[in-house]
């Protein structure tokens, strides 16, 4: 008789193989079926591998910097070895990928290598082969990159995420279609390396998810930078001239590039699918904060849901899959998810925006904080940006946090902690934060919201 699994995880990325080793921890057979290396888009094409890049970037941008701060080095010249880039790139994914693999197997997991897709009878079958059975199935297929049907769009000029990080060559112009947060991390490392970067965005602003205040700082130092930003601007044609691509916009001039980047966001990899019918909208399947599908056994945690396209609350949604899988009664709650943008600088938000904010609730406050105020970013050089939060002024209650600048996506983890905590901006204000740090622009931040702040003017 075959054997029959307690779960069977259907993808392993960030939400399949954090759930697979949740399960194994609660006791349960566990079966993980991936078609590609472990870790998902996040770990292999995403999260990981730009984190690098942009950090090559930083490095150039201290370089740069360096003789302002006296250090003055015989020749500021560089140039990059993409060999190598992709390289280190590559050693570091492997690495990690390599330790998904082995903390897999650590807790017994049984691994299968392929495309798990479900049969009519609820059952998984790999490619074309073996069939699994388990009592609970949990569906992590993640996302893939998204298309959009334009004439040119299948130039081979024409990349997608998955493909720029693997340049062997740099461009020497770089046009971006989307200026989301995939866009704009990827125009803030090609314009640090040497590449003349251009951002075409539909909306009115980039990283139009992000409060406006935090965006438009951001477009306004990357465009300080060198990178120009086309927003409320449509793409209708990629003509493909063969030394170079013109972009047509809808109502202005073309833009001219070598290179272009597809970065209007990810849809749902609905291949797990096989032949059953869930419940779905615009694409993702339905989910309730049980992370429970319209099929009675079967979980779909992370980007197949399409309601947080975030490593880290895949990871979560799907801890919570496998608990209710195994008889628990968990709940995911999105409200204090944090979300990064790893630009340079970085930013970062958890919670409502201002505008969110006053659309929700009647007395809305406001606290803002420099970090050209801030002890440690000004001795850092990094005195760009902010932080921002937001407040519901009848009790204190943390409604958000937004900021622009050095460490964010560190910084906002405090952020979150103490939402998630309850902790009201007077309380934070009251916390005794070490100094000189970064985060003390937090603290000051909720201070100002209520108009106590000790390190900016009287209001």
């Amino acid at each position: 008789m075959s054997q029959i699994y307690d779960v069977i995880v259907i993808g392993g990325g960030p939400a399949g193989y954090v759930g697979a080793i949740k399960a194994a921890q609660l006791g349960g057979k566990v079966a993980i079926v991936e078609k590609d290396n472990f870790g998902g888009t996040c770990l292999n094409r995403g999260c990981i591998p730009t984190k690098t890049y942009v950090k090559n970037a930083e490095i150039i941008e201290h370089i740069n910097d360096a003789k302002s701060r006296g250090i003055v080095l015989d020749n500021t010249n560089f140039s990059l070895d993409m060999d190598k880039i992709v390289s280190y790139k590559n050693r570091v994914v492997r690495r990690l990928t390599t330790g998904v693999g082995g903390l897999l197997k650590s807790y017994g997991i049984d691994i299968y290598n392929g495309v798990g897709r479900l049969t009519k009878d609820k059952k998984v079958q790999i490619d074309e082969g073996d069939i699994i059975e388990g009592k609970k199935i949990v569906l992590a297929g993640g996302s893939k990159v998204a298309r959009i049907n334009i004439p040119g769009i299948d130039s081979p000029k024409v990349l997608t995420s998955d493909e720029i990080l693997d340049l062997k060559e740099l461009p020497e112009r770089l046009a971006i279609v989307g200026g989301g947060v995939i866009g704009t991390e990827i125009a803030t490392i090609f314009n640090a390396y040497g590449s003349k970067v251009t951002v075409i965005q539909s909306n009115d602003r980039i990283v139009p998810t992000m409060d406006e205040d935090v965006s438009i700082e951001l477009g306004k130092l990357l465009s300080k930078k060198g990178v120009k930003i086309l927003t409320s601007s449509r793409l209708k044609e990629i003509e493909d001239q063969g030394d170079k691509v013109l972009l047509h916009l809808e109502g202005k001039d073309p833009v001219e590039a070598d290179l272009v980047l597809i970065s209007i966001g990810r849809v749902p990899d609905l291949d797990g699918v096989g032949e059953l019918e869930f419940e779905m909208n615009r694409g993702a399947i339905v989910v309730n904060d049980k992370m429970e599908t319209s099929i009675e056994g079967i979980y779909a945690p992370g980007d197949i849901n399409g309601q947080l396209m975030l490593a880290h609350a895949a990871s979560k949604m799907a801890e919570v899959s496998v608990i209710n899988a195994l008889g628990g009664n968990e709940t995911f709650k999105a409200e204090n998810v944090p979300a990064c943008v790893y630009s340079l600088p970085e930013v970062a938000a958890v919670g409502l925006t201002e505008e969110q904010a006053k659309e929700k609730y009647s007395n809305v406050g406001v606290g803002k904080f420099p970090f050209g105020a801030n002890g440690r970013a000004l001795a850092s050089g990094e005195g760009n940006g902010f932080v921002k939060v937001v407040t519901n002024r009848d009790n204190e209650q943390i409604l958000g946090v937004h900021i622009i600048g050095v460490s964010a996506a560190e910084m906002i983890n405090e952020a979150a902690a103490l939402m998630e905590a309850g902790v009201t901006a007077e309380g934070v204000a009251e916390t005794i934060h070490g100094h000189p740090t970064f985060s003390e622009a937090f603290m000051e931040a909720c201070a100002d919201s209520f108009d106590k702040c000790i390190h900016l003017p009287k209001k």
